[in-house]
């Protein structure tokens, strides 16, 4: 019996973020358009627009969260917490392990968004799961290169996702893998995933900062 395959996205924001306006219910009906089965809320320091996403959808959404850390940022899939900004690597690594969760490193090799020391990742790299290897809104296709040839080195899944602010690009980055509903079934889908995707161009990150103005001054 062939098994099914799933197309799924792993990285995109909503109105719970700082920097989009994308509405959960937008986000949702553009899923069903586009074909995309699962997705992650991957939204930066909060999980309360996945967490009601997930009670619309629970087949579909996986509770997620960006984590700035002052190097970079940690992507965690099947969160039951969540996890304020701004603390140590290590430490959130610390606790998103305590909840169980699948974790990754967001475009870890974008120098304008990621400033990792090789001495933090040595320290978190044996409990990361995988690595964003395909990020959409990197402005060069060489950070995603670098990033695909660390996780090839150290044995960690491939990631990918579109890093959606805005509906238009959701699903620029998507991951088509056996269907999954935890994290440890992620663990095990990812490294039969193959990535599809295509970058978004400088454009996106006006628009994420119109956001961000708009918020401000409540436009």
């Amino acid at each position: 019996m062939t098994q099914s395959l799933i197309r799924a996205e792993f990285h995109c924001h909503t109105v719970y973020s700082p920097d989009s306006l994308v509405e959960l219910s937008a986000l949702l009906k553009a899923c069903d358009a586009r074909g995309i089965d699962k997705i992650a809320i991957t939204d930066h320091g909060s999980i309360q627009g996945a967490l009601k996403a997930y009670r619309m959808a629970p087949d579909r959404v996986i509770v997620a969260e960006e984590i700035e850390t002052p190097e970079g940022e940690i992507l965690g899939y099947f969160m039951t917490e969540e996890i304020p900004q701004g603390l140590p690597a290590v430490e959130v690594v610390r606790r998103l392990r305590e909840q169980g969760a699948f974790i990754s490193l967001a475009h870890p090799f974008d120098p304008h968004r990621s400033w990792w020391t090789e001495k933090t990742l040595d320290q978190i790299l044996p409990y990361l799961d995988g690595l964003e290897v395909f990020n959409a809104r990197c402005l060069r296709e060489e950070y995603n290169q670098a990033a695909y040839e660390f996780a090839l080195e150290h044995g960690k899944a491939l990631m990918a996702g579109s890093d959606a602010h805005t509906l238009k690009e959701l699903g620029r980055a998507t991951m088509t893998m056996p269907r999954f509903d935890d994290a440890e079934g992620l663990r095990a889908a990812a490294r039969e995933a193959t990535i599809s995707g295509e970058l978004s161009g400088l454009y996106v990150h006006m628009v994420s900062t119109f956001a961000r103005v708009a918020k401000k001054f409540k436009f």
